[in-house]
């Protein structure tokens, strides 16, 4: 954790610009994104609503793993990456929310050529964009983090610029930062979007109208879009994850042949499998864990941490299933899809690691600024056909 947080939390009427004055902006969704973006909307002078059909981080961003780092091949993924990272350091304090710095590792197991092969490529180009990261045989991980069972391990990335955070602490930080600049809050509301011009339809019927709106409601937003003529080339997908009372300090880990992940929690560990590679409703999925994904995930986290077998069946606190958002080249839909209606999705599971660089980009957008090329939402019609695919799942290519 950062020793302060970053000036701009000091939101005083003398620290917001005028770059946004006189705009009227709904934001529809207060999750991660949408809150950053209502944040930084308020702080450029624009006139901010916030709505959600429940509340401050009631969805997505408060059953992620919180999981952040800049560990991405891509140039452009590297650099949202790298900004999101840099901008968790500077908003966190002890007056705000708790960033915890970590390394994090990623791992293809013996006779896993495919996934080791695909981790040497990634290294190599996140190496050349500048990243810190390293590759680790068995035995250099094993010096390096011996809470790590690590002999039956092929190859190793490992990315120092990590960390993890409280997604719903981060989304409350962000939300009543932006209400405290003068944001409206509106939770428990559940509203409607129509366009030309682009407007909130509220629960009583009632209609605003607004100088833009942006839709960040995860997998709800593509059916909030398309009420407004908007179709958006996005699948949710049930994901599930666990905590348990398991002694373990470090580091991030993702197994990529075992399919799961973990990191530090403070009641323990918290770790995560369970990707159902099929569409989901968002509307009926099941917001518990299945009957059998606790004590299969707990079998196999305790092959990598040790730890967990010499203290025997771990403890479960809790378990619990979310919604991610898929789309067909596994990058977001960020940005425009009508004058004046925006969207975020489609982030594959890292939409809360990428909030603070995404809603600082797409507030910069919505007044004026340049958009998102390599995420514009138009770049698909909206009616493609594809599979799910999880977003943590290692690329040969």
């Amino acid at each position: 954790m950062t020793g302060a947080s970053e000036p701009e939390l000091a939101v005083g009427a003398d620290a917001l610009s005028q770059q946004g004055a006189g705009l009227e902006i709904a934001i529809v969704g207060a999750g991660a994104v949408g809150a950053t973006a209502a944040y930084d909307l308020v702080r450029e002078g624009a006139d901010v609503i916030l709505y959600d059909r429940d509340d401050v981080a009631s969805g997505s961003s408060g059953r992620a793993a919180g999981i952040c780092y800049d560990a991405f091949a891509d140039d452009f993924d590297a650099e949202i990456g790298g900004e999101a990272i840099e901008r968790f350091r500077a908003l966190s304090g002890d007056d705000t929310f708790s960033f915890v710095e970590c390394p994090y590792v990623w791992l293809a197991r013996d006779g896993d050529p495919t996934r080791a092969d695909a981790i040497r490529e990634q290294v190599r180009r996140m190496q050349e964009n500048g990243t810190v990261v390293f590759e680790m045989d068995d035995g250099a991980l094993a010096d390096r983090f011996p809470a790590l069972r690590t002999d039956d391990i092929e190859l190793a990335g490992v990315a120092s610029a990590a960390g993890y955070a409280d997604p719903t602490a981060y989304t409350a930080c962000l939300a009543f930062a932006a209400a405290g600049a003068g944001a409206t809050l509106e939770t428990d509301t559940a509203v409607s979007i129509r366009t030309d011009p682009p407007r909130v339809v509220q629960p009583d019927g009632s209609t605003r109208e607004f100088d833009a709106v942006l839709v960040a409601a995860g997998a709800h937003t593509a059916a909030l879009v398309a009420d407004a003529g908007a179709a958006l080339a996005m699948k949710p997908y049930r994901v599930q994850a666990l905590v348990a009372d398991v002694d373990f300090l470090a580091p991030m880990c993702y197994d990529a042949t075992g399919g799961f992940y973990l990191r530090p929690h403070t009641d323990g560990i918290l770790a995560g499998d369970g990707t159902e590679n099929r569409e989901a409703d968002p509307t009926g999925y099941d917001p518990d864990a299945d009957p059998a994904f606790a004590d299969d995930l707990l079998e196999r986290i305790a092959h990598r941490v040790p730890s967990v077998g010499s203290a025997g069946d771990a403890r479960l606190e809790r378990a619990w299933a979310g919604l991610c958002t898929a789309t067909p080249d596994r990058d977001p839909l960020v940005g425009a899809v009508r004058d004046g209606l925006y969207v975020a999705t489609g982030f594959q599971g890292h939409g809360f690691m990428r909030a603070p660089a995404i809603g600082r980009r797409l507030a910069d957008e919505i007044l004026g600024g340049s958009g998102i090329d390599a995420f514009d939402p138009t770049r698909f019609d909206g009616d493609e056909d594809f599979d799910v695919v999880e977003g943590l799942a290692l690329d040969p290519n």
